[in-house]
């Protein structure tokens, strides 16, 4: 999946599917890439 980022989104570490902060920055490399596609897809369509 690749991150939809919005224009004026508040994600400056870049691992939001948002763009907007959602805590992700705080996760490991390893918790961060065990995130699935599935999971980030989720999110992303939650935060329409």
């Amino acid at each position: 999946m690749t991150n939809v980022r919005n224009e004026n989104g508040t994600c400056g570490c870049g691992r939001s599917p948002t763009g907007d902060c959602i805590g992700w920055h705080a996760l490991t490399p390893a918790e961060y890439e065990a995130k699935t596609d599935k999971e980030k897809e989720a999110t992303f369509e939650n935060a329409k």
